[in-house]
């Protein structure tokens, strides 16, 4: 049922992106708003569902093979989008992209990220699969399992990592990449997810997390926020 879901998500996206991409051309802000709206959308929503299935048996094994299948998945579906504001730092560092046009992009990402918590909220209250049972009586269901100081670098060296990786991915034929790239970020949840979550997208934290922002904002800001954009701009300094 959950993998029928996170399915249905992503048809429904696809389908949302190609009705905008016929109708607003013309209007290339509004088009860049929903298609990174909706894109996020996704990746927040499914990475929601797949957050309840951590503890499906085999454990680890079938909650990385997912997190990698799901990552191909929006790799493919989601080409042209970043839904993440640190991906979206780099364009705008470098002039490819206007400040509107980049500050659009960012507001549709965490615009995407509220909604993908509502609507899975709503999914969690009906109560229709057993993952769903008391999804929602969690609150505050902490990712950070060690120190502040400890989270913030390693929410820190998993963005300068997979930033890198993708720079250097660049070159690579697209459907090499995306599977480079979702192997990465199964090799970084299995090493750092149980201390931090391994989210390095401060998009997708305030999606999934959300409640831990209003209980410790500064601290979870910190470590889910600041941490990542920091390893983009150390990244882009580099380069």
């Amino acid at each position: 049922s959950s993998l029928l879901l996170m399915s249905s998500v992503v048809v429904t996206v696809g389908l949302c992106r190609r009705l905008a991409r016929r109708r607003l051309r013309s209007r290339p802000h509004l088009f860049a708003f929903l298609v990174e709206m909706f894109s996020t959308f996704q990746i927040c929503a499914c990475t929601n569902e797949l957050s309840l299935l951590g503890d499906v048996e085999p454990k680890p094994h079938t909650a990385l093979t997912l997190t990698y299948g799901f990552t191909v998945l929006h790799g493919l579906t989601l080409a042209g989008s970043t839904c993440n504001p640190c991906g979206t730092l780099q364009p705008m560092w470098g002039g490819g992209t206007s400040l509107r046009m980049g500050g659009l992009k960012i507001a549709a990402q965490f615009v995407a990220a509220v909604l993908a918590r509502a609507f899975m909220h709503f999914i969690w209250s009906l109560e229709m699969v057993e993952p769903h049972f008391g999804a929602l009586s969690e609150g505050c269901s902490s990712p950070m399992q060690t120190t502040e100081m400890q989270a913030f670098c390693i929410e820190l060296l998993f963005s300068v990592v997979f930033q890198l990786a993708v720079l250097r991915a660049e070159s690579v034929n697209p459907k090499y990449r995306v599977h480079l790239i979702a192997l990465l970020i199964t090799m970084l949840v299995y090493a750092g997810g149980n201390l931090t979550g391994a989210i390095f997208n401060p998009a997708l934290a305030f999606s999934l997390h959300a409640d831990c922002f209003y209980d410790k904002f500064l601290s979870y800001s910190l470590v889910y926020w600041i941490a990542p954009s920091l390893g983009k701009f150390l990244i882009l300094y580099v380069f």
